[in-house]
């Protein structure tokens, strides 16, 4: 058994770090992230629950995610929320992609990134 607990992992649960997300459900928080981003960095993480991909992605993030970052985090399921989903790029003026991360500042996407390169944006740049 024990080898197959190296391979395949334990069912033990693991310290998960959690980040400080917070559900991005409605198209009207939209606004309010608009109006918070002139004297505060808001970042919305654009995730596919079904996409093998942005949960690798997701994870990524997540481990490299500095938790004392003065931004506010917004997750959003696109697959539950796509209204929300298609309103951001809309709103923000980016073309839809999964996953997909966004900054905003004053009102506008200073940077946007999907795939791979969502962990290669420096976030600290940005606060």
């Amino acid at each position: 058994m024990g080898f197959l607990k190296n391979i395949f992992g334990s069912s033990e649960p693991k310290d998960e770090k959690l980040l400080p997300w917070q559900p991005l459900i409605d198209v009207s928080q939209l606004d309010d992230i608009e109006k918070r981003s002139t004297s505060k960095t808001q970042v919305v993480f654009k995730h596919s629950t079904r996409c093998g991909i942005s949960s690798m992605v997701m994870n990524q993030f997540v481990n490299m995610y500095d938790i004392d970052a003065n931004l506010d985090l917004y997750y959003l399921d696109l697959l539950s929320h796509r209204d929300v989903s298609n309103e951001v790029g809309y709103k923000f003026q980016v073309m839809h992609q999964s996953p997909q991360l966004l900054i905003i500042k004053n009102g506008t996407t200073v940077a946007h990134a999907s795939h791979g390169a969502i962990n290669e944006i420096e976030l600290e740049r940005f606060v």
